[in-house]
């Protein structure tokens, strides 16, 4: 048996894998993000996520900060557009102080005005070190720009304005309407038992409330194309060209993610890391991205270059695209590309952190879990003119932003 899962009287699922370490992994995946805020709200859920670390009903801030760091672990937490994430990593002895403390800050944060103020200065400072990096900038805007008017059109951090109006109130509104335990996994890994895993999320999570989301998410409309320059004096022009894509739930993800590995992946045999840097040596840095959403997704080519040869940047990565779109792989070509990813997927699932954090996700969205050994035969069975069709259909319409 690969995966252990539970379901919790109130509602809240649980998945837990045992393996061979000393050290043990844990994550309250809660299914929401900024694309739940509404207008008045942006940044608020990414406030709140800060907010869990500023004292709860029996702790203040620095014990809940000093509990697992004092045992040598560590807490720490994120959010995304569609969830937020509170995960702890400790010596397997400590897991069930892990859950307890994760438990404590989902549930019973105080959420303290004076902490809360401390906080908004340090987000600030954060959305300041965001400005000043046009690499992480210009995703988000053209982000932004594709799904304007939508849902998913609005930066995660907000806006130094709309901190100000946040307060415990506020979060607590916010939190009654998305924090359900009908969309919460408690996700765990380590040299535990499953029944032991079990009985820790019991102990410290079944007494909480069961509650339901009443509210639903809207998919984002159709868009038009886009093709903006921002000029922003940087030494280096910036530029991503993309498009909307499939939805996580969306049977044609995998095909297209092993379309987008082949074009831009992290390996240095991609093509366009072949073609712009290798070849032509006009960038450092060029890449390629695909992130699925509930709904709706987005692919996007990134790259940095001098300002003069961006334009010969784009065109050489719209000659690739072509390719894709006209001309579909060969039998070799799609082995090895199938045998890259494959591989990949594995070094990636062989650091346990990452592992129970996509463990906690799929569950959440798809309420199962593909084993490796299942995901290697979808993968295994696509087809070069799936990827040719994913190429047409994805690639095609593109909207370009660039920062120069």
């Amino acid at each position: 048996m690969e995966f252990y899962t539970y379901t919790l009287p109130n509602g809240i699922r649980g998945i837990h894998r045992q393996v061979k370490s000393g050290v043990a992994h844990c994550a309250l995946v809660i299914n929401a993000g900024s694309r739940d805020e509404l207008p008045s709200e942006y940044g608020l859920a990414h406030f709140t996520e800060h907010g869990f670390f500023k004292g709860t009903q029996r702790r203040k801030a620095y014990q809940v900060n000093c509990r697992l760091e004092n045992l040598g672990g560590e807490l720490n937490a994120y959010t995304t557009k569609e969830d937020t994430t509170i995960h702890a990593t400790v010596l397997k002895s400590d897991f069930a102080k892990a859950a307890e403390l994760i438990s404590d800050v989902a549930f019973e944060s105080t959420f303290p005005e004076r902490e809360l103020a401390k906080e908004r200065e340090v987000i600030c400072d954060e959305i300041n070190t965001y400005k000043d990096s046009p690499t992480e900038m210009i995703y988000d805007t053209f982000e932004d720009m594709l799904f304007a008017g939508s849902e998913l059109g609005h930066n995660i951090l907000g806006s130094k304005s709309s901190l100000g109006r946040f307060d415990a109130r506020r979060i607590a509104e916010f939190r009654r309407r998305t924090h359900t335990t009908d969309r919460m996994v408690f996700a765990s890994i380590g040299n535990i038992s499953p029944k032991t895993a079990e009985a820790a999320a019991g102990c410290y999570f079944a007494s909480r409330p069961a509650s339901t989301r009443e509210i639903g998410r809207v998919a984002p409309t159709a868009h038009t194309p886009f093709e903006k320059t921002v000029i922003k004096h940087t030494h280096q022009t910036h530029c991503i060209v993309g498009n909307r894509a499939y939805g996580i739930m969306d049977e044609r993800r995998l095909p297209l993610a092993l379309l987008i590995n082949i074009l831009g992946g992290p390996c240095a045999n991609s093509l366009l890391n072949v073609v712009v840097r290798e070849k032509h040596g006009l960038s450092y840095n060029i890449e390629a991205n695909y992130t699925a959403y509930c709904d709706s997704g987005i692919v996007a080519v990134y790259f940095s270059s001098d300002n003069g040869n961006s334009d010969l940047c784009l065109e050489l990565i719209d000659e690739q695209i072509k390719k894709l779109q006209s001309t579909p792989l060969t039998s070799r070509q799609l082995s090895m590309a199938k045998k890259q990813f494959t591989a990949q997927m594995a070094i990636s699932m062989d650091g346990n952190e990452g592992y129970m954090l996509g463990l906690g996700k799929s569950l959440l969205v798809h309420d199962e879990v593909d084993t490796l050994a299942d995901i290697y035969r979808k993968i295994d069975a696509l087809r070069a003119e799936q990827l040719t069709e994913a190429a047409n259909e994805i690639l095609t319409g593109n909207s370009i932003l660039i920062y120069k």
